[in-house]
């Protein structure tokens, strides 16, 4: 497998960001990037990220201190439909848990992310990262959490 990484969304990749597309049937699964990226700009202590493997962007994440519960949250992860079923969204799962870790100056005990209860790729993938389910949100998402 080529090497996956993680680089901040900037003013030299944000348009391959928005080029990214997951498959028909996931685009009520997840906002789109452009909205990410625009979302990123007023949240404090959060980051958008390309997920890369080798020199080309692949997917995109965004993650970071959510001001309600004080944990970290994986807001957004989405791998490009011509990237997925091979093993990659859970390869960069765990990138993001390595850079919360390197980040965590807090102590923040817990990674969480939401999402929709039809989404069987995103709970499979979550799953096989070691996350763990607990309840559904107020808002209808699947939650689940990580412990750091």
């Amino acid at each position: 497998m080529n090497k996956i990484s993680l680089e901040s969304i900037d003013k030299s990749n944000w348009e391959e960001a928005i080029k990214l597309s997951v498959k028909e049937e996931q685009h009520t699964f997840i906002a789109s990037n452009l909205y990410s990226i625009a979302e990123v700009q007023f949240l404090d202590n959060f980051y958008a990220k390309g997920i890369y493997i080798d020199n080309k962007m692949i997917g995109f994440t965004m993650y970071g201190i959510d001001p309600d519960d004080n944990n970290y949250w994986i807001y957004r992860l989405m791998i490009d439909k011509e990237y997925q079923r091979k093993g990659i969204g859970v390869q960069a799962i765990y990138l993001i848990i390595e850079k919360i870790r390197d980040i965590n100056d807090k102590n923040i005990p817990l990674i969480m992310i939401g999402y929709n209860p039809e989404n069987l790729s995103a709970k499979f993938a979550y799953k096989k990262a070691g996350f763990i389910e607990t309840e559904l949100s107020s808002w209808g998402e699947q939650l689940a959490k990580f412990t750091l």
